[in-house]
């Protein structure tokens, strides 16, 4: 929110103290635009007075804190320098830079490009200020260093305005300025925004000068062949170029437009068909966001949700072509947007590797060598790209790197990427040092592996995982204990104070199934006393374990006692022997007791010391539990029926269908929902309004009579004989009793007067005699 302050006081030492404490005091997050009391003065001569104290007010600051924009400058240089990605304090910087020369700002555009080298418009706005100053030498130069891996829309359309302004002097001015555009439209011509590029690309060709009829038809090629790339390329404002198109060929042969519009229709209506596709799974994309590391807010993760739905989509062939060249190309443009934003996430660089490779062997699988050999030339490119810019120090890039490499039978190729990741100070190298191990022995075998292993002994940025993945490589692979143990030995030396290698050791001498050998291995461990006590609680688990496995109750016994005497120097383990007896008797995820006794123990303190942790409530328990008998045991507290809740939804005016509720308004269900839009609105409705539940009494103590009661004007009567003709003759009553009266010779109705006697109120007759009267 923009907040402005305006003062309107009179020109006081007040208001002038209050601007420059609200000037100094206030943090630059903080959106506030303060108008200074001098622009809102009454007089010339007070407005005078006023930058006469505030001169000297401003005079008795320290530098760094006169002014506005030094103070906010200074606050966004800490928090730069706190967290380099800082985008807000970043564009008080810029801010700040727009407000210089270029050579006093030139310096903080070239910290910005650095830590956004792919961020489109923080390159714009650093190539308008060098335009400005004219330093076109320098505008060509940064244009070489991001035009090419930044393939944002704003961005291009900057480099050909460039061009259109400084190189239209030059002799071959057209022709430069043709290849630019060609070059724009070969790389961001699939953009959804490109719609202005394509028709100043056909303005500009329309205007190129042709003498004779040579040159005239030159032309009229060069600008159907741009009109015809456009109109079938998806696209906002496509419509327009579509009814461009067909104007300029009518209006340069009318007899040949119908057939070139029918040529280029069904593909213009298919394109047409996408943009409306294209720009709705594209809607929500933030295409100036700079690309910051992962932050796992809600925002990011929407983010990357919409990205990756539009690379599905792509992904999806909606042109539905089977030029598969052109479906990879939209998807890798769709990637190199994504990056854009999302260029410090590995997994979009893995995805966009990994569909090139992909594309690469389906067309070398038809046939297509050539094609397969430069996609998979660009997959390597990516790599490339990911791991020398925004990814430098990404472990997982470069073993994606690598192994996809090796695939190729590039094994030198392997080896730089592997010494290049080792070379990066910053790392940990232990994982690539294993990762390099086995590429080594995969493709030259052990004694390679024993080179690398050899590398990682010297590096002294090494942890104890490279011993553990050599000792058990040389075991699993060339089969060599004796060479394994020797390498265990060595690590121990080293590693002796680290259970995490003891414990990986030991697990190697029980896999070798030799007793006594890991008996000793233990005993060596424990009474070396490298390892401090709160250190071996789990090591000693894991003796008393195999006591329990190989030795007798004696060994046991013993074994218990000595890691009782090494527990009791732990606070932790005070008054717990039996919760340390359990694991006498637990097997594996198998317990003695149930939980509830467990937590009583106090057994679940010492769980995260153990190999074995006790499972937490959340997770699927064993039976040895008996988490049945304890759910039993636990009192049942009432709890709300959270399906009888109703969120909170007020509406002044519910909307007709609804089904207002004091909480809220709610939709009926579907039958009810139905039945209400056959119905007239209840607004027409005024009364009288039945009261339901004395209505359904009524109706459930009623008696029925037997005959039809004829009720007129409140008293029973019999029925008049007009309405009783109707009702035999609607009966058949009438028709009996004449056939009857013909049979026995009986006067007809006619003679009858009763019968024809008129009804009582015929309403039809005494309409018509008031029409008499």
């Amino acid at each position: 929110m923009l907040f402005v302050f305006f003062f309107f006081s009179t020109p006081s030492l007040t208001v002038t103290v209050l601007y420059d404490a609200l000037v100094n005091k206030l943090n630059y997050k903080d959106r506030f635009h303060i108008i200074n009391p001098t622009t809102s003065c009454s007089s010339p001569s007070a407005a005078v007075a006023v930058v006469a104290t505030n001169t000297q007010a401003a005079a008795a600051l320290p530098p760094e804190e006169i002014g506005y924009i030094p103070d906010k400058v200074k606050k966004a240089e800490k928090r730069i320098s706190a967290y380099p990605y800082d985008t807000e304090a970043w564009s008080v910087l810029i801010r700040d830079a727009q407000m210089k020369m270029i050579g006093d700002a030139r310096n903080t555009y070239e910290r910005l490009v650095a830590q956004f080298p792919n961020a489109g418009r923080y390159w714009k706005s650093y190539i308008e200020q060098e335009m400005k100053a004219k330093n076109y030498e320098r505008v060509e130069k940064l244009f070489q260093r991001c035009l090419m891996k930044v393939l944002n829309i704003d961005l291009w359309k900057l480099y050909l305005s460039y061009i259109k302004e400084t190189k239209g002097k030059l002799p071959s001015y057209r022709e430069k300025m043709a290849q630019a555009y060609d070059f724009a439209l070969d790389k961001v011509g699939m953009d959804i925004m490109s719609y202005q590029v394509w028709v100043d690309y056909i303005n500009f060709l329309k205007s190129v000068d042709a003498v004779g009829s040579y040159a005239e038809n030159q032309r009229i090629t060069a600008v159907r062949k741009v009109y015809q790339r456009g109109v079938v390329n998806p696209m906002i404002n496509i419509e327009l170029l579509w009814k461009d198109y067909n104007q300029y060929e009518t209006n340069i042969n009318p007899l040949i437009a119908k057939k070139m519009s029918e040529d280029r229709g069904r593909d213009y209506m298919n394109a047409r068909r996408v943009a409306k596709e294209y720009e709705a799974v594209t809607r929500g994309l933030n295409r100036n966001a700079p690309s910051v590391p992962p932050q796992n807010t809600p925002e990011e993760a929407k983010q990357v949700e919409l990205w990756k739905r539009y690379i599905a989509w792509e992904k999806g062939n909606p042109l539905r072509t089977e030029d598969h060249a052109l479906i990879t190309r939209r998807v890798m443009f769709a990637y190199e947007q994504c990056l854009l934003c999302l260029g410090h996430h590995p997994d979009i660089w893995y995805e966009a590797a990994s569909f090139l490779e992909q594309s690469s062997k389906l067309l070398t699988e038809k046939g297509d060598q050539n094609a397969g050999k430069l996609f998979a030339d660009e997959a390597a490119t990516i790599y490339e790209r990911a791991i020398t810019t925004l990814l430098k120090t990404n472990m997982l890039l470069y073993f994606a790197y690598a192994d996809f490499e090796e695939s190729r039978m590039k094994n030198d190729k392997v080896h730089s990427i592997y010494k290049r990741l080792l070379a990066i100070q910053e790392i940990d190298p232990t994982l690539a040092y294993i990762q390099y191990m086995k590429f080594a022995r995969r493709a030259e075998g052990i004694k390679a592996a024993r080179l690398v292993f050899k590398m990682a002994r010297e590096d002294t940025r090494t942890r104890f995982h490279v011993y553990v993945s050599a000792a058990l490589t040389e075991y699993y692979c060339s089969k060599e204990k004796t060479v394994a143990l020797k390498i265990f030995e060595l690590g121990l030396k080293k590693y002796g104070d680290i259970p995490d290698y003891v414990l990986a050791y030991v697990d190697f001498m029980s896999h070798l199934n030799e007793d006594n050998n890991t008996r000793v291995l233990y005993e060596r461990v424990l009474s070396s006393g490298q390892i401090p006590p709160e250190k071996s609680s789990e090591i000693w688990s894991r003796f008393l374990a195999f006591e329990s496995e190989v030795g007798d109750l004696a060994s046991i016994l013993k074994v218990e006692k000595r890691r009782a005497t090494a527990t009791n120097q732990l606070q932790e383990f005070e008054g717990k022997e039996t919760a340390l007896l359990i694991d006498r008797y637990k097997y594996m995820d198998l317990y003695p007791c149930s939980q509830m006794e467990l937590k009583a123990l106090g057994y679940r303190s010492y769980a995260p010391q153990n190999v074995v942790p006790v499972p937490s409530a959340g997770e699927c328990a064993p039976r040895s539990w008996n988490e049945e008998d304890d759910n039993r045991k636990r009192p049942e507290y009432p709890k709300p029926d959270l399906e009888q809740m109703l969120p909170y939804k007020p509406r002044l005016l519910p909307p007709s269908g609804a089904h207002p509720m004091p909480g809220g308004v709610f939709p009926p269900p579907p039958a009810a929902s139905h039945l209400l839009t056959l119905l007239p609105p209840p607004d027409c409705f005024h009364g009288p309004f039945v009261i339901i539940d004395q209505f359904i009494k009524h109706i459930t103590n009623i008696t029925l009579p037997e005959e039809p009661v004829i009720i007129q004007n409140g008293t029973e009567s019999k029925i008049d004989p007009g309405t009783l003709i109707s009702i035999e003759i609607a009966t058949g009553v009438r028709k009996r009793k004449a056939q009857a009266a013909t049979e026995i010779g009986e006067e007809s109705d006619e003679d009858n007067p009763e019968l024809l006697e008129p009804p009582a109120h015929d309403i039809y007759r005494s309409r018509q005699q008031k029409r008499v009267k």
